[in-house]
């Protein structure tokens, strides 16, 4: 694979400019938020890896524009064995992007390296444990054999760390480099990678589903709102993913620009440090969210753009209790449960959050203002989004509350709740509950639907019940769109499937 370096010389010497030039017909631009620094799909979880790692490889099964799992890699499937194995037909005449074949002995090359020390050394190999093996049929057909039943196998297989990558060329170059210079089966490939400031991707014309209609995909990475939006309106891209709701009306008064919003998976939350300081009381926690005010902050900063939750989870999780509700907003019994605790007046207490959203920003700083009111001195303290999620988080460093939002790719409330509160998890880095940890271990192995849900929805009360966070709200997934994007549908978990997307 050959890489431009169109811009490397410049950005050493100066912070780059986009030029305003004429928009070419086959090129879409999209503002990212993040450098997810790694391509390597066993890497993140993050979803700015998502919103571009789908566009590069692909799984065995994805997820459509209605979100329900349809045939990828894999063209079908049946479970065997009680559930303890399933067995997958694969496509046939699939080649990588370097025009290494795919095959079985890809596939099988994939998982036993994400189940190995390489897959240990990231955030994705919790989530597919209850394989055993791999074990390759013929070239195009593969068994899948579980330690356990996986209720949720086939939804993990459509995403993020069980993408099938290219055991040749990973092994010829190794970690470090695929990372830079991933390699999969996806409709477009990376040619230009700028650590910061970049990524291009071009069509991949010999793609197993088509060749996309798009000639370009270029996602800049902006990290301040009001630039991209800026950007957006001057015509340098054409979506924004990070739009603050502040900014919302000021892209639909644009003639050149729409807003679309839709009901997205994404659930924000504080989440406290339940090990040191304050926090660690369980009536302090408690205090501090009977102290803020969310339908309040729902309706004047989210300009009603979310709904309240009482659990790590939205209406669209596998999961959800409807019946479920959030402890009331009762600043008196706030004030007495601090009391209670010992905890004298003008204690200090920080929120920690991603500088670059705004939008949460001021929730911050409303809830800070709010946990003052009974008594706490609160303050803010806003991190760098690389910093705050590759070190502060996962190493423990955060203040008393932390700010975190999850979309839960799988859509099932497992993906949030197993990589949140089980112990030793990378996103975990306060709580260990053995209690708590054999609840989620359990469930996983349930195969009735309704017996599992039931169990996911104890695990949702038993969060609320030890009070691990403060859950704020369910927001709308939102975006801003030059009109001369068509065929787009904007989705709600933020990856964009554009093989038939055009630009005019």
């Amino acid at each position: 694979m050959k890489f431009r370096n169109r811009l490397l010389a410049a950005c050493a010497a100066t912070a780059f400019i986009w030029p305003m030039a004429a928009r070419a017909a086959g090129t879409l631009t999209l503002a990212q938020v993040q450098d997810p620094a790694s391509y390597d799909p066993i890497d993140t979880f993050l979803l700015a890896w998502g919103q571009i790692g789908t566009s590069i490889f692909d799984g065995l099964v994805q997820r459509g524009a209605d979100m329900q799992l349809k045939p990828a890699l894999a063209t079908s499937w049946e479970m065997l064995d009680n559930n303890m194995r399933i067995r997958f037909k694969l496509r046939d005449g699939v080649t990588f992007q370097n025009g290494e074949k795919f095959d079985a002995d890809a596939v099988k090359f994939t998982f036993d390296r994400l189940l190995g020390p390489d897959g240990a050394k990231g955030p994705q190999q919790s989530n597919y444990t209850a394989i055993s093996a791999v074990n390759v049929i013929d070239p195009l057909m593969v068994d899948i054999v579980l330690k356990r039943p996986d209720p949720v196998m086939l939804t993990k297989l459509a995403g993020y760390g069980a993408v099938i990558v290219p055991p040749k060329y990973l092994s010829r170059v190794g970690h470090a480099e695929f990372a830079i210079h991933p390699i999969g089966t996806g409709s477009f490939k990376v040619v230009d990678y700028q650590p910061k400031v970049s990524i291009t991707l071009d069509a991949y014309p010999a793609y197993w589903g088509g060749a996309p209609k798009l000639d370009h995909v270029i996602f800049r990475f902006i990290a301040e709102p009001d630039t991209e939006v800026a950007e957006l309106q001057a015509g340098r891209i054409d979506i924004a993913i990070n739009v603050p709701i502040s900014l919302t009306g000021t892209i639909a008064k644009d003639p050149k620009l729409f807003v679309a919003s839709v009901p997205g998976p994404t659930v924000t939350v504080l989440r406290f440090n339940t090990a040191n300081g304050v926090t660690k009381d369980e009536r302090v926690r408690k205090a501090m969210i009977m102290g803020v005010d969310r339908t309040a902050i729902i309706k004047s900063i989210l300009q009603g753009n979310g709904t309240e939750v009482a659990s790590f989870q939205g209406s669209l999780s596998f999961g959800y209790d409807p019946a479920q509700k959030p402890l009331p907003f009762d600043p008196a019994k706030a004030r007495a449960l601090l009391k209670e605790a010992g905890i004298a007046a003008g204690t200090p207490v920080q929120i920690d959050f991603r500088g670059n959203d705004a939008t949460f920003r001021e929730v911050a700083q409303a809830t800070a203002g709010y946990l003052s009111a009974i008594g706490l001195k609160a303050g803010v303290k806003p991190y760098e989004q690389n910093l705050f999620t590759n070190d502060i988080i996962p190493n423990g460093k955060t203040a008393e509350m932390f700010q975190f939002g999850w979309g839960g790719w799988t859509f099932d409330y497992d993906n949030t709740a197993y990589l949140m509160y089980h112990s030793g998890e990378h996103w975990n880095p306060y709580d260990k509950d053995p209690a708590l940890d054999k609840m989620l271990e359990d469930q996983r192995s349930i195969t009735d639907r309704d017996t599992r849900e039931k169990a996911l929805q104890a695990i949702a009360h038993y969060v609320a019940d030890h009070t691990l966070e403060l859950p704020l709200y369910n927001i709308n997934t939102i975006y801003g769109v030059n009109k001369r994007v068509k065929n787009l549908t904007p989705p709600a978990d933020n990856r964009f499937l554009l093989n038939d997307v055009t630009v005019e």
